[in-house]
């Protein structure tokens, strides 16, 4: 079978973990900057053209960055146009890029969140502060990934205060209850073809309430309680992500859903677990082409 992983940097420890298992399954696999491919769009025979070549595939992986969400996901859908297999339907990743619209999406299936608030440059910023709680409280940029243009204000002074100056840049943000009990820790489910593969609880290192490994934090592994599953399971299934890491809060309520992630990292819990993720992949893409 002829893979693609649709990835910017072939050295990622993700990307080089698909390959290694890709192979070791006798797929043959290539590595295509999508940026670097150009999208044809003709009647009835739709193409994608690599350095002058025309693309062909059995299966895709997409490994789509943020900051590249637009284009690479046309690319994505161009292979699907052709009807090659996508591990992650385009459709889904722009859904779950967009963090109000997965939040809505998430609230209509029923699934329990922080409470949040956006506006459109909201002037009464007092109100929105009120409507979560008061401080602490979190701010997040829309855009934002791995923790960063996420912000912890402390009192409602300074809650204030970054919110204005985030108005008035044009940055739209999020603002989100803060979960004191969680204790800057979150839970991060793996999720595969509608089942649990590996979950990790991460710690914020001393000091940070952000919990991202990329900014320090630890893992361990972590037996996930039946809520605690089904949330996930649940939040994957309503953003349509056949691959996706679904990101929980514990809290007195119950586990909370953060975010839901479709280009979700190996390295954190492949080490955490000690599972062989990748190859998981490449199964998933097996029953499916």
């Amino acid at each position: 079978m002829k893979i693609i992983i649709l990835s910017r940097n072939p050295h990622l420890y993700s990307t080089k973990r698909l390959i290694e298992a890709a192979k070791k399954r006798k797929h043959d696999i290539e590595v295509i900057d999508p940026l670097m491919c150009d999208i044809i769009i003709e009647k009835k025979n739709p193409k994608v053209i690599f350095k002058g070549r025309t693309l062909e595939a059995d299966a895709i992986i997409p490994r789509i960055g943020a900051s590249v969400t637009f284009y690479g996901t046309a690319v994505v859908r161009q292979f699907e146009m052709m009807k090659v297999f996508s591990a992650v339907e385009s459709q889904a990743l722009v859904r779950s890029r967009d963090k109000l619209r997965s939040l809505q999406v998430l609230s209509r299936a029923g699934l329990g969140m922080p409470k949040t608030v956006f506006s459109n440059y909201a002037k009464d910023v007092q109100n929105m502060i009120d409507y979560v709680g008061g401080a602490p409280l979190v701010i997040k940029l829309l855009e934002g990934t791995q923790g960063l243009g996420v912000v912890l204000a402390e009192t409602n002074n300074a809650a204030e205060s970054v919110i204005e100056a985030f108005n008035g840049l044009q940055a739209r943000v999020i603002v989100q209850e803060f979960i004191k009990e969680s204790k800057g820790a979150d839970i991060r489910v793996f999720i595969v073809d509608g089942s649990v593969v590996g979950a990790m609880k991460r710690q914020g290192k001393e000091g940070e309430f952000r919990s991202n490994l990329h900014r320090g934090g630890s893992a361990n592994i972590i037996v996930l309680t039946d809520d605690e599953e089904n949330a996930a399971l649940k939040a994957a299934k309503s953003l349509g992500l056949g691959i996706c890491g679904v990101d929980l809060l514990q809290s007195a309520r119950g586990p909370l859903v953060l975010e839901v992630n479709s280009s979700p990292g190996l390295e954190g819990i492949e080490t955490a677990t000690k599972k062989d993720i990748a190859s998981t992949i490449i199964r998933y893409i097996e029953r499916n082409v």
